[in-house]
C-alpha cells in the first residue's frame, strides 16, 4: 500500500498509507490531516485542499488541468509547486511522495 508524507507548516508529519485511485485529499480528510478543508468534496472547485509538493515529486505528476490551473490562480499563496491535493490520485509509483501543507490553511 503506498503511503504519503503530509507535513505540517509547524513541521509536525503525518505519513499515511493510502489506496491506489484515492486522492491525496481523501487520504488526507480520512485521516484528519490538519490543513486540508476540501470544502468542495473534491470537485476542484475551490483551493481549501492545497498542497505544496516537495520538489523530488513534482516532476512524476501529471500536469495540471485547465481547471485546476484557474482554481490555483485564485490563490494568492501559490508557489510553483502549488497543487490541489483532490487532483493527485495515489499510485504506487507515488509511494513515499512528500507534501508541504501552506500555512494559511490552518
Amino acid at each position: 500500500m503506498p503511503s504519503v508524507k503530509f507535513i505540517e507548516h509547524n513541521g509536525t508529519e503525518h505519513v499515511i498509507d493510502g489506496n491506489n485511485g484515492d486522492s491525496l485529499m481523501v487520504i488526507a480528510t480520512s485521516n484528519l490531516v490538519p490543513g486540508i478543508d476540501a470544502d468542495c468534496g473534491g470537485e476542484c472547485s475551490c483551493a481549501t485542499c492545497h498542497i505544496l509538493v516537495d520538489d523530488a515529486w513534482v516532476g512524476k505528476l501529471a500536469p495540471a488541468t485547465e481547471t485546476e490551473e484557474s482554481m490555483l490562480d485564485l490563490n494568492p499563496d501559490r508557489e510553483p509547486n502549488s497543487r490541489l491535493s483532490c487532483q493527485i490520485p495515489m499510485s504506487d509509483e507515488l509511494d513515499g511522495i512528500v507534501v508541504n501543507l501552506p500555512e494559511f490553511q490552518y
